[in-house]
């Protein structure tokens, strides 16, 4: 089989160009359309997908047309999401609105025929929720984005610290302050330490060196948790 490689330099040049095209429009449609694709969201997706591939590896098709194409399909999703921040109605007609599964702890089953949402989905997104009991449900809604959101009827719900009369303690991000064997130097300032201050807690673990730690978390009461490199310890089964 004869190699062409001025064809395999072409399709490396249009690789790297599609995918800085694509993370470039990604970039500009920000976080939302990674982690909470609406329906339009996942079009465009998909879209933009197929036309990055066409253009990659398929030789007849006109470079500059796909390029341009990825981008009029990009700055349309740029300004839908523009429009939508700014007007409920095309918010609602082009993201869509919640749609109510159980509605004061009974079943709403015509609500369930235009998402197509059968029984067996309402169970399993309640089971992946954490409730094998639908009984325990006051309400759930399906969202926009294919999620389930659900409020357990009153016995149901957690006992907060506010419930028990309790002082809620002060609440703080914890900071990864070595991942890999590497000190992030950027978290330990945020916390306030300096790399000698974590070297002489690690001594005082009896570690010498950082190579063995896989993650070490520092929390806002100074407390440094260490998690070792085990690759050798065998994972459960959890299907046995």
């Amino acid at each position: 089989m004869d190699i062409n490689f001025g064809e395999l330099g072409i399709v490396t040049i249009r690789s790297i160009i599609s995918l800085t095209v694509l993370f470039i429009i990604t970039k500009m449609l920000g976080k939302k359309q990674v982690a909470q694709l609406s329906l339009f969201d996942y079009v465009i997706g998909i879209s933009i997908g197929n036309f990055a591939a066409e253009i990659t590896i398929n030789m007849d098709t006109q470079f500059i047309n796909g390029i341009l194409a990825i981008i009029i399909f990009g700055l349309i999703a740029y300004a839908v999401s523009i429009l939508t921040m700014k007007s409920i109605n095309l918010r609602r007609f082009f993201i869509g609105m919640p749609t109510p599964l159980i509605q004061n702890g009974k079943l709403l089953e015509s609500n369930m025929k235009q998402p197509k949402f059968d029984i067996n989905d309402l169970l399993e997104e309640c089971r992946s929720n954490g409730y094998f009991d639908i009984s325990q449900i006051e309400y759930a809604l399906l969202e926009s984005k294919g999620t389930l959101s659900i409020l357990p009827k009153g016995e149901n719900q957690p006992v907060t610290i506010k419930d028990m009369g309790l002082k809620p303690q002060k609440q703080s991000l914890v900071a990864n302050v070595i991942i890999d064997g590497k000190t992030m130097k950027e978290n330990l300032s945020n916390m306030n330490k300096s790399e000698k201050w974590l070297d002489q807690q690690l001594k005082q673990k009896g570690y010498k060196t950082k190579e063995n730690i896989l993650l070490a978390t520092l929390d806002i009461d100074e407390k440094l948790t260490i998690y070792e490199r085990n690759s050798q310890e065998k994972a459960l089964n959890v299907l046995e």
